[in-house]
Parts: C-alpha cells; structure tokens; sequence
C-alpha cells in the first residue's frame, strides 16, 4: 500500500505549479478541485512522513537489540521503546487507512439545514426552536455561519418549520448524520399535572448545490408571490413579497417569505430548490446501487428516528450506535463534539470492514 506514497512530493509539487498559474483562476471550479487535492496529498503525505519516521526508530532499537547480545538496560530501553512504537505504527497505520477511504464528495460542501414539527402540536414546534438553536450555538463553536432562508413562526415562540443556510469548512461531514426523527421527551410549560409528553421533529441535512452541479431549467418552474404570513406584528409584509417556487417535474415547492425583497426571496427560494433536486437525484442514484443504505449510519433516511432527548433524565440517546449520554443540557447548548465524533468513528469503522 505504501509503494506509491513515495512520489508523494513530486505530486504535491506539481499540483504548486498549477496554483501558481494565473490561468487556473479563471476556472474556479478547477481551481477549487486543485486546492483540495493539494490539501488532501499534503495531509498524507505527513501522515506517511510520521509512519516512515516510525518504522525508522523501531528499525534503530532492532539493531541495538540485535547488536548487544547481552541483557543490558539499554538493550532492555529498546525493547520497552519499541512496544510503544509499534503501538503508534498501528495508529498511524489506521489513521491512514481512513484517509484513503472513499470521500463522500458533499463532505466539503456547505448545507441546508431544515427543522420540520411532527407529531407533538405547540410542543414539537417549539422543539424545533430549540433544536435550531441547539444547531445554531454548534455552528458558532466551528466558526461557521448561519443564514435563515426560510421560516415559519408561531406566537408561542416555535416553528412549523424552519430552512437555514450553514457555510463554512467541511460542514457536511459534520452534519451528515442528522437526518432523520428527532424525539423529546419532557414536561411542557402548560401541563399542570407534570406529566412527560413525547414529540417529535424532522431534521433534514442537504448539501448546498452550485449551478455547476445541477442546471434548472426555468421553464419547467413556476412562480408565485403573496404576502408573507406569521404570529403577527411588524413580521408580516405588507406587499406580495413572499415567494412561492413549484418545480413541475417532480411537483418540488420552496416558499419563502423572510426577506422584504421580493427578489431576495426568489434568490432564496432557487437556491434551496437547487439544494432539494440535487438530493432528490442522490437519493434516487443511493437506492439503486446501495441495498444496505439504511443500515448505514449516514443513510439520510428521513422517517428514521435517530436520537431521544429526555428532559427530566438529561439523558440524550443516538439509536443508531447505542450512545447515550447524560449531558442534555450541554449538548443543547451547542456541545454536540460528543455526539458527532462517535457517529463519524462508526461510519468510518463500517466502511474500513468492508474494505479490509
């Protein structure tokens, strides 16, 4: 497997005339392609400078051990330095394994986040804020940020539904895996008995789509403005500014209603159009070829139920790989590191099985 790190260097110095090359800029798209194949082979190749270093230091201890054919400590060092040793070799081994996994070709790519209310009434909506927050608070922590594009209010300070737009460095790869149900558990402000009602909220995760990627036609598009409706106040437009976006094809519709431009909501409403079409076609594309799909912890199977937030216990709970913690409030306040690193580790444990 190691033979063909070794022109490593030479790759990475061809790629560094590339950049270096003030006609690449006008092809962003190739542009973009090139820094991220320099990223990637610069991260391998430290990797395999650190394993080859490795190997190294355990080949020296071979020769002392070899070389003093009497016990000694320095012979008895070598021998306890070289255990060490090959306990990082096997890490590093691993981590390099999991580099050469396939990519998944959204992971760079910014998302769309969409929080829906399911079963629950006043209380799924309001947990739909809370989860939206919860996001909100996370991607603050990473550096990314957060743009709404689409909501809908109620006067009890939730939402029916609420469409965000998360940019920043990998955020995909982060996200990927929380797609699906979203169960809560706890007791609601106007239940007087203290009884625990159980709701649930639908989170979908969509990579953000580039004209590159998927072309609408605009003919097959129709379009519809109308005032923009919610719990009242000055929230509420007085002019047909919200807009509505009917994909004819496959029937897709986008409204959007949060801007006071009529050409902004437009602007908006394509975008996540663009968004959902290109995740219509992977979804189709991943069933055809893929018979374990929703055995996989990355599936994006949407009427999954994934994870349980128990109030009263601070317990949280991810079906998909039995993680449960007690941690609720945390994790509410944007601390997902431990919910999200596990359902990676697992991913990537799945896919390393299947190559081995």
């Amino acid at each position: 497997m190691y033979n063909k790190f070794e022109d490593l260097e030479e790759k990475i110095s061809h790629l560094e005339g590339r950049l270096s090359d003030p006609s690449l800029m006008d092809n962003q798209k190739e542009y973009q392609n090139v820094v991220r194949e320099h990223t990637q082979l610069n991260r391998l190749n430290e990797l395999y400078g650190k394993y080859k270093k490795v190997e190294q230091e355990i080949e020296g201890n071979n020769t002392i051990i070899h070389d003093l054919k009497e016990d000694s400590d320095l012979r008895e060092m070598a021998r306890e330095e070289n255990e060490i040793l090959q306990e990082r070799k096997k890490k590093l081994e691993q981590e390099i394994r999991i580099f050469l996994l396939p990519k998944d070709p959204n992971d760079d790519k910014n998302i769309f986040l969409e929080i829906r209310a399911g079963t629950g009434g006043d209380e799924a909506a309001l947990f739909v804020a809370d989860l939206f927050r919860m996001y909100c608070r996370f991607a603050e922590n990473e550096g990314w940020r957060v743009e709404t594009m689409s909501s809908s209010p109620l006067g009890i300070g939730g939402f029916k539904e609420i469409i965000a737009l998360i940019s920043g460095d990998s955020v995909y790869s982060k996200l990927k895996y929380e797609s699906g149900v979203h169960r809560v558990q706890r007791v609601p402000e106007t239940e007087t008995q203290g009884r625990i009602h159980t709701s649930a909220v639908t989170v979908a995760i969509l990579p953000e789509a580039e004209e590159v990627d998927l072309k609408i036609d605009m003919n097959e598009l129709k379009f519809d403005v109308f005032r923009s409706s919610g719990p009242g106040g000055q929230s509420v437009n007085t002019t047909d500014s919200a807009v509505r976006v009917t994909h004819l094809p496959t029937g897709l519709v986008v409204i959007c209603q949060d801007e006071k431009s009529q050409h902004k909501n437009k602007a908006k409403a394509l975008t996540v159009l663009r968004a959902r079409l290109l995740d219509k076609m992977e979804q189709e594309h991943h069933d055809k070829i893929s018979q374990d799909r929703k055995s996989q912890v990355g599936s994006g199977d949407r009427s999954e139920r994934i994870r349980t937030y128990n109030f009263p216990q601070g317990r949280l709970t991810d079906h998909r790989i039995n993680l449960t913690l007690y941690k609720l409030e945390n994790i509410m306040n944007g601390k997902l590191d431990e919910v999200i690193y596990p359902l990676i580790d697992h991913d990537q444990a799945e896919k390393l099985k299947k190559v081995q």
